[in-house]
């Protein structure tokens, strides 16, 4: 086959575009950062990118979710905490009246600080975060308590489904407790106790008996709060689980997607002296033409 000069000339533009093509990627991967800029210069690690990238932000998801997950029992154990204050007020109340110094105006007096105390502990019943309502089960868009104990419309709502958050792929988990059976206790317990000292014929022996059932509610509440407590465990273990898998998936969607820039530097500067190369032969290919030998 005869090679014409401008078979060579054709040639020689056509390598020199390719090689400014590899110099351009090479430049671009330089100052992205990245191995490719669109889905067509690699579709193997443009979908490789994809999935890494909903791993990712499906672990970012779970990792919010365990924040909400934490609010929720920090408000919770937070709330109990001064339920338990609020509780042993009522114990030192309980054994002030149970005193045979103590007069029926006394006792009426310490009923009527137990009285505020009851509806300070039905506020804390009714707490909310982000605007749920966190012991009133499921149904969060609603209060515990309706009012106050011995108010006209007082009632209780008392849904006992759990609260479910979903924090790693299947796996739920339960971050509020019994509200009702809880908080229903502890005011009934209340109401009986203004009953007894509310009574002129109670005796000291009569109010002191009272003391079992504060202690009984002080009881329940430590084990609402130690089953709280299991609960921080378990999600501290989910959320180093979550942490893991961060690093997982950003390591892999960074081995896909990233440059090696030592690498990617050495070959452009390969690139750089193959293509001074081609362009100093391209300058021989192309024989002289009339004009040059007329200079």
């Amino acid at each position: 086959m005869r090679v014409t000069q401008f078979m060579l000339a054709n040639n020689m533009l056509r390598n020199l575009s390719n090689s400014y093509e590899r110099l351009g990627k090479y430049q671009e991967q330089l100052a992205t950062g990245k191995k490719i800029s669109r889905p067509s210069d690699d579709p193997v690690v443009a979908m490789k990118g994809i999935a890494y990238r909903e791993d990712l932000a499906r672990v970012k998801q779970y990792q919010r979710n365990i924040g909400e997950v934490h609010n929720w029992i920090d408000s919770a154990d937070d709330a109990l905490d001064k339920v338990g204050l609020a509780l042993q007020r009522v114990q030192e109340l309980v054994v002030q009246a149970s005193t045979d110094t103590a007069t029926p105006e006394d006792r009426k007096k310490i009923a009527d600080e137990i009285d505020q105390i009851q509806k300070h502990i039905v506020d804390v019943a009714n707490t909310k975060v982000g605007g749920k309502y966190i012991f009133n089960g499921a149904d969060t868009k609603n209060p515990l308590f309706i009012g106050y104990p011995g108010e006209t419309g007082f009632a209780v709502n008392g849904n006992q489904s759990d609260v479910e958050i979903e924090v790693f792929d299947g796996i739920k988990l339960d971050v509020n407790i019994d509200g009702k059976t809880l908080f229903t206790g502890i005011i009934g317990m209340l109401d009986n106790l203004k009953t007894v000292l509310d009574d002129p014929n109670s005796t000291g022996n009569t109010i002191s008996s009272h003391l079992s059932q504060v202690e009984a509610q002080q009881d329940a509440l430590l084990a609402a709060r130690s089953e709280l407590g299991a609960k921080q465990n378990r999600v501290e273990m989910m959320e180093n689980r979550l942490s893991t898998q961060e690093v997982i998936a950003t390591k892999l969607m960074s081995n896909n997607e990233d440059i090696e820039y030592e690498k990617t530097i050495t070959d452009l500067i390969t690139q750089e002296s193959v293509h001074r190369a081609a362009l100093s032969v391209g300058a021989r290919i192309i024989q002289p033409t009339l004009v040059d030998f007329l200079r």
